[in-house]
C-alpha cells in the first residue's frame, strides 16, 4: 500500500496494448502502460596533443578496465552537457567538444550510445569518484586488451579516421558488430 493508501498493483500484466504491437507491462485497473525504453549513453573521445584520455573503470560492470569518460545521460540535459558532465565527474577533465563521432547500438543490453570527439580544455585530469585511474595515451600506448567494452575500441578507431578533418558523419558500429564481447 503506498502512502495515500492506494492498494493497486500498478503495471504488473504483460500485454500487447490496443494500437500497439510490443508486450507492455499495463496496469490491470487504469490500463497505465509502461513503456521501457533503451538508456542513452553519453561520451567523448577527447584528446590533448594527440594523447587519449582514458579511464580505469572502479565500477561495475568492467571494474578494472579501460574505457572513455561515459555514462548515462541525465533527464534535462542535453548530449553535448551530459559527455561533459561526464568527462568531469569520471576524470576531472573540462571538454572542448566539436562534433558527434558515433552513434552505437548495443541492443543486448538496450543501449545507444552518443560519442562525441573533443578536445580536452588541459591536460590537468584526476581520477573521479568511478575511477581507479585516469592517464592520456598516445595511440601505441592504449591498453588494447585492457578495454572495457567493443564501443571503446569502435570509437577509438573511428576518432583516428576521422583526424583532424572539420565535418565528418558520425560513424556508426562495425558490420556485424553489436557490442557482444567474452568475460
Amino acid at each position: 500500500m503506498s502512502e495515500d493508501g492506494d492498494t493497486r498493483p500498478g503495471p504488473s500484466v504483460r500485454q500487447v496494448p490496443d494500437g500497439d504491437n510490443m508486450v507492455r507491462l499495463v496496469c490491470p485497473d487504469c490500463g497505465f502502460i509502461q513503456y521501457d525504453n533503451p538508456k542513452i549513453v553519453v561520451g567523448a573521445v577527447a584528446s590533448w596533443q594527440g594523447r587519449i584520455l582514458l579511464c580505469r573503470r572502479a565500477i561495475h560492470p568492467r571494474r578494472g578496465y579501460w574505457t572513455l569518460p561515459a555514462g548515462y545521460m541525465e533527464l534535462n540535459e542535453t548530449a553535448e552537457r551530459g559527455a561533459a558532465r561526464e568527462a568531469w565527474e569520471e576524470a576531472r577533465a573540462r571538454l572542448d567538444i566539436s562534433g558527434l563521432l558515433a552513434v552505437y547500438n548495443i541492443p543486448r543490453i538496450s543501449q545507444v550510445q552518443l560519442i562525441y570527439r573533443a578536445a580536452l580544455v588541459s591536460d590537468d585530469v584526476s581520477a573521479g569518484p568511478e575511477s581507479e585511474a585516469v592517464g592520456l595515451f598516445d595511440w601505441d600506448g592504449i591498453p588494447w586488451d585492457e578495454l572495457a567494452f567493443p564501443s571503446v575500441r569502435w570509437a577509438l578507431h573511428h576518432w583516428r579516421e576521422v583526424g583532424d578533418a572539420e565535418e565528418f558523419a558520425p560513424r556508426t558500429n562495425p558490420p556485424g558488430e553489436v557490442g557482444d564481447y567474452l568475460e
